[in-house]
């Protein structure tokens, strides 16, 4: 099985995670999230196959999460599809690193989620 790996090649957890990738002998196919962005339909598809509420496809942590205001946008009530379509905006609002499987989405690295889904 083949996965995606979304990843911001700067960020020191995409780089971790990559290199449990390759120690587990994982193949992926290697995407950048800041050159080739997920669209809002690829987010749409990936976080109803995660079963994760949308706002944790946030990069919460992020510089540009805290400039919007977006926790305030969020508990304000935004719509799905309204944080599909902003999350498609900049890579740097979606968390990271992004595995994705045919039959699920894991944002974020936690070694025992990725174990249970690839191993």
């Amino acid at each position: 099985m083949t996965v995606l790996f979304v990843e911001y090649p700067k960020c020191s957890t995409c780089k971790k995670a990559k290199a449990w990738l390759d120690e587990h002998g994982v193949e992926y196919i290697d995407r950048d999230i800041v050159l080739d962005n997920p669209t809002a339909d690829e987010l749409a598809t990936w976080i109803a196959r995660s079963g994760l509420p949308v706002r944790r496809f946030f990069n919460s942590s992020g510089m540009k999460y805290r400039e919007l205001g977006l926790k305030a946008r969020l508990d304000a009530g935004m719509t799905d599809r309204e944080c599909y379509e902003l999350l498609a905006t900049d890579g740097m609002l979606v968390k990271r690193p992004l595995l994705v499987g045919d039959d699920f989405a894991i944002p974020g690295f936690r070694e025992a989620a990725w174990a249970e889904a690839l191993l």
